[in-house]
C-alpha cells in the first residue's frame, strides 16, 4: 500500500506542476487589465505567441491535467477501502506468499539447471583448450613452424 500512497503523491505533485506550468503559460501569454480607481505606470507587455501556438498549450496543458486526473482516481480507487476486513487481507497475504514460494521454487530450478550448463561448458572449453595444447606440442615435436 506505500508503494501506492508514493505513486498518489508523485501523481499530485505532478498534477499541481501541471497548474503551475499552466498558469505560467497564462501570465507570459496574457494581456494587461485595466482596474478602475488603480493606476499603474509601469508597463509590461506579454511576450508575443502566435494565436495558435497559445491553442496549442491550451490544448497540451487540458491534456496533461485530465490524463493526470485519470491517473489520480485511478490510484484512489486501488488502495484498500475500510470494507476489506484483516481477514481478507489476511488471505490476500497468503495467496502472495504461496505464489511467491512458487516462483522461488522455479528459480531455484532455473539456477541448478544453469549451474548444470556452466559446467558443461566449461568442461568444453577445457577440452578444446586441452587439444590446443597438444596440437602444439605435437606440431613442435615434429618440427612444423607457423
Amino acid at each position: 500500500m506505500a508503494d501506492r500512497l508514493t505513486q498518489l503523491q508523485d501523481t499530485v505533485n505532478m498534477q499541481a506542476e501541471h497548474f503551475c506550468n499552466a498558469i505560467g503559460i497564462i501570465q507570459q501569454t496574457s494581456y494587461p487589465s485595466k482596474f478602475p480607481n488603480f493606476d499603474r505606470t509601469g508597463s509590461q507587455t506579454p511576450i508575443q505567441n502566435s494565436n495558435s501556438q497559445q491553442e496549442d498549450y491550451a490544448q497540451l496543458f487540458a491534456q496533461l491535467i485530465s490524463r493526470c486526473a485519470k491517473d489520480i482516481d485511478t490510484l484512489i480507487e486501488s488502495l484498500p477501502n475500510d470494507d476489506s476486513s484483516i481477514e481478507m487481507q489476511n488471505q490476500s497475504l497468503k495467496r502472495l506468499e504461496v505464489e511467491n514460494q512458487e516462483a522461488a521454487e522455479r528459480l531455484e530450478e532455473i539456477v541448478y539447471k544453469g549451474e548444470l550448463l556452466l559446467e558443461k561448458i566449461q568442461s568444453a572449453l577445457e577440452d578444446i583448450a586441452q587439444a590446443q595444447l597438444d596440437m602444439q606440442i605435437t606440431m613442435k615435436d615434429s618440427g612444423f613452424k607457423k
